[in-house]
């Protein structure tokens, strides 16, 4: 089969298409053929030679965290799920295994013709048919942790909500949630992002630095993208006993932040408890989970979308499409 695939530690300018063996699925386990894969962080870092001296890449390495598609061949042990069926979900790299919750979703890399996972998680679960693959692949990383994110933070109508990052994958898909919740949002984008986040549901728009933010004037502030020991500012803007939920490591602290009258809820939802893939797929058909694409590229172009990933500005997510 065809394949992205790093052979060894570089950046993405490095990886290539390659014919690789058709992995076969073990006890627990399914076979997929991918209809379509997004980018992530994890696609660039782990190959990259972010995490070395905590775990170590195995090469070939096949990137490709998030997909949809279809399942072909079902291992020994597995029930819910049989041939033919439409899935997607998250699969993180199998060296990640130990990080990935108590019911661990990993396979063996979605930028591929097909891709191996495990069947029994709350991270993978059947495509809905109203929820179509390209925007399936976006919504599984993205949309989980949005899903997860606005529950932990616990809006409520008429709240005042900063959202710092919200162009990116999660934070597109955050804002028409907070939107729904009737959150009065203000957002960080540039110019060039104002529109499209205004359409996705913020009340105001402001630029990405400490000075722009508002201070003491939010009840909530979420943030999907800044290190967690980096957010002084972003709690800056929260009254007394505002909450700030983030998503990025290391996790905050209230030394971190300067402050100890506000509640920091640190939000790292693996074992699907404040959102599963199935509560993902149901938002995302229903239309109140929205993917956001900024560009679609085919198999042959994976590297250039890894690539463009690390390089460029994105407004949502970038989609590999291998096979509709």
């Amino acid at each position: 089969m065809k394949a992205v695939v790093a052979a060894d530690y570089g950046p993405p300018e490095r990886y290539a298409v390659a014919e690789v063996p058709v992995p076969r699925p073990g006890l627990g386990q399914m076979r997929v053929r991918i209809a379509a894969a997004s980018v992530n962080p994890a696609d660039v870092r782990l190959p990259g030679g972010e995490f070395r001296g905590v775990v170590e890449a195995q090469f070939p390495y096949i990137p490709g965290v998030d997909f949809a598609g279809t399942v072909t061949e079902i291992g020994e042990g597995v029930s819910a799920y049989a041939v033919g069926d439409e899935v997607f979900g998250t699969a993180v790299p199998r060296v990640l295994r130990a990080m990935a919750g108590t019911r661990p979703s990993v396979g063996t890399g979605a930028m591929a013709q097909y891709a191996v996972v495990e069947a029994d998680t709350p991270l993978i679960a059947h495509r809905p048919a109203g929820l179509a693959a390209p925007d399936a692949a976006a919504l599984a990383t993205a949309g989980q942790a949005a899903l997860a994110t606005v529950r932990a933070a616990d809006v409520r109508a008429g709240e005042r909500v900063l959202v710092v990052g919200a162009t990116g994958g999660v934070g597109t898909a955050v804002l028409p949630l907070l939107a729904a919740a009737g959150a009065h949002v203000i957002a960080t984008a540039t110019d060039a992002d104002a529109e499209v986040v205004r359409g996705l549901g913020a009340k105001e728009v402001i630029g990405y630095q400490q000075a722009d933010y508002p201070v003491g004037d939010v009840d909530v502030a979420i943030n999907v993208v800044l290190p967690g020991d980096r957010l002084a500012g972003v709690a800056a803007a929260l009254r007394a006993g505002g909450r700030l939920v983030t998503i990025t490591f290391p996790i905050t602290t209230a030394e971190m932040i300067g402050r100890d009258d506000v509640e920091v809820r640190f939000i790292l939802d693996m074992d699907g408890e404040l959102a599963s893939m199935r509560e993902v797929g149901e938002a995302g058909a229903r239309g109140e989970l929205r993917a956001t694409i900024a560009r679609r590229y085919s198999l042959e172009e994976g590297p250039q979308a890894c690539a463009d990933f690390l390089r460029e500005h994105t407004l949502g997510k970038r989609v590999v499409v291998v096979g509709m």
